[in-house]
């Protein structure tokens, strides 16, 4: 390809805009929901004020992706660059709403309160990736790739695969047709007449089976005419509004909202970063300052217009660029996603399409950024990508425990922490093993790595490093401080990662004693410690 001759559209863009495009409206609809029926948030700013916002940004982060893939395709003549992908992010929709909004709904009783406090803390958040963006790149060039890809293997199984895998068997003659249609052609190569988007022939699929079995009287994918017909009534073209005196209002919550801004500031950089090394995996290589300070800036913009959900650098770059999508995909997403927001579209696709229809193509996703993490990985490092991957797993299941609990009116203090522990619930280890659980992956996996390659200097020092954000609270803990007396937020956890550091350094200096100085050390196994005369590192 010659550089002054980028092709903005490729055939294989119509995949990728279907993927990504279905995949973001997914998350719309959930937004949707999130405001509609947990915050009972007024449709005048549901509809009005924040889904136009949300477009707006949304439009101007595809916007800004396909530009840098743009520039990636014009300087390299390659004509395989894909743009990274942009949408919200879903463990940020959640913890926005039911940590920070639903929290301060319930204490003010007003909805436009829980709005400001929301919009205050992605504006801090939005300062955290700009600023962050400097520092990623060091992070990135001193961390195992079985780390930084492993951690998003957790994020991708526990909170973007498993809901969607479930609702699937939940509604298994759409979910598992429509998951059929998705794997046959995403996976298998099967093209379907007229090269029709797979994505495309999944949902509409799923959407005819579920108006039929409504006509019928079964009631699968849960289709209510009347509310389709309701949904016509918010028809119309908004436009987002400035809302900074909104933003500042929010501000009058900052104690309450520090608590969580800062680390989960650490997380959105931790996981954009994260995505950035995944497409470079994948072959296309971005600057990970340009990428992160492009998300903060994106979210200043969409907050202070009246968003309280930020952009993200998205999940999911290999799987679009496996479809076929280079450049024309971001920005048909972009154009897409403000059509649907500017003219109030998407009350009627939320009562339209059944959402069961869709999830496959969350969990054709989810498989690909787990795949991607052993496949772009030396075989060696596969336990440290396991290891990664746990503490995700304990977050999703004290979600699954909180909900379950919340629902019956009780919770885990309530009904008592040796009461659970008894049944096998040990919701004490949940909570510690899962509190930025992105953050301890991406530590323990980094640990991992080096303790194979034998550099265990290096993995004393990822260690320490755990030591010092447990310690604050960035890991194992519900909320940065420093604890009680000044011990740390969760001190024995503290404790622990510190003797880990010191062991290592102690194995350490003992493998790189002279051969003749040196007696092997072994473990209770049997196997040799330290063998060779020196450590490499």
């Amino acid at each position: 390809m010659k550089k002054d001759s980028v092709s903005l559209w490729t055939p294989g863009d119509w995949n990728a805009l279907f993927g990504l495009g279905t995949n973001v409206l997914v998350n719309l609809l959930v937004m949707t929901g999130l405001l509609k029926f947990v915050l009972q948030m007024p449709d005048a700013i549901t509809f009005g004020r924040i889904l136009p916002a949300v477009g707006l940004m949304l439009f101007m982060g595809n916007l800004y992706y396909a530009f840098m893939a743009y520039r990636l395709a014009r300087k390299t003549g390659r004509a395989d660059v894909c743009a990274l992908p942009s949408g919200p992010s879903v463990p940020h929709m959640f913890i926005v709403v039911m940590v920070i909004m639903l929290p301060i709904l319930s204490q003010t009783g007003d909805p436009v309160k829980a709005w400001e406090a929301g919009m205050a803390w992605v504006f801090m958040q939005g300062f955290i990736l700009i600023g962050g963006g400097f520092i990623a790149p060091i992070i990135r060039k001193i961390t195992p790739r079985a780390a930084l890809l492993g951690t998003l293997a957790g994020v991708s199984i526990a909170f973007i695969s498993m809901r969607p895998a479930m609702e699937i068997y939940m509604t298994p003659a759409i979910g598992l047709l429509s998951l059929a249609i998705i794997l046959v052609s995403w996976f298998g190569g099967v093209r379907y007449p007229r090269s029709i988007p797979a994505g495309l022939v999944a949902i509409g699929v799923g959407t005819i089976i579920a108006w039929i079995s409504t006509a019928m009287g079964w009631g699968w994918g849960g289709m209510d005419p009347q509310k389709l017909l309701q949904s016509f009534t918010h028809f119309g073209f908004t436009v987002p509004l400035p809302a900074v005196d909104h933003v500042f209002s929010g501000f009058q919550f900052l104690g309450f909202i520090l608590v969580t801004a800062i680390p989960f500031g650490v997380y959105d950089l931790v996981e954009a970063m994260d995505n950035v090394e995944s497409a470079e995996a994948a072959g296309d290589t971005y600057s990970t300052t340009e990428a992160l300070a492009a998300e903060g800036t994106i979210s200043l913009i969409g907050t202070l217009m009246g968003s309280p959900f930020a952009n993200a650098v998205y999940i999911g770059h290999p799987g679009w660029k496996e479809m076929g999508g280079r450049i024309g995909y971001s920005i048909g997403t972009g154009v897409l996603v403000l059509s649907l927001t500017w003219l109030n579209i998407t009350s009627l696709l939320l009562n339209l399409i059944p959402v069961v229809a869709i999830l496959p193509i969350l969990l054709y996703i989810g498989a690909l950024i787990g795949a991607q993490a052993f496949q772009s990985t030396p075989t060696a490092h596969a336990p440290a990508i396991i290891f990664a991957l746990v503490p995700h797993l304990a977050a999703w299941a004290k979600v699954m425990v909180d909900g379950a609990l919340g629902a019956a009116g009780t919770s885990a203090q309530q009904v008592g922490l040796d009461q659970l522990a008894n049944v096998g619930v040990l919701y004490q280890g949940l909570s510690l093993l899962g509190g930025g659980a992105i953050l301890t992956g991406l530590v323990l996996g980094a640990t991992v790595v080096f303790v194979i390659e034998r550099q265990l200097r290096t993995a004393a020092a990822f260690a320490l490093a755990g030591a010092v954000l447990t310690y604050f609270g960035f890991m194992h803990g519900p909320a940065v401080g420093f604890g009680e007396n000044g011990l740390g937020v969760t001190p024995m956890v503290t404790l622990g990662y510190l003797l880990m550091s010191a062991f290592f350094m102690l194995c350490a200096s003992f493998a790189e004693k002279p051969a003749s100085e040196q007696e092997p050390t072994r473990l209770p196994g049997g196997d040799a410690l330290a063998e060779a005369p020196g450590v490499p590192e």
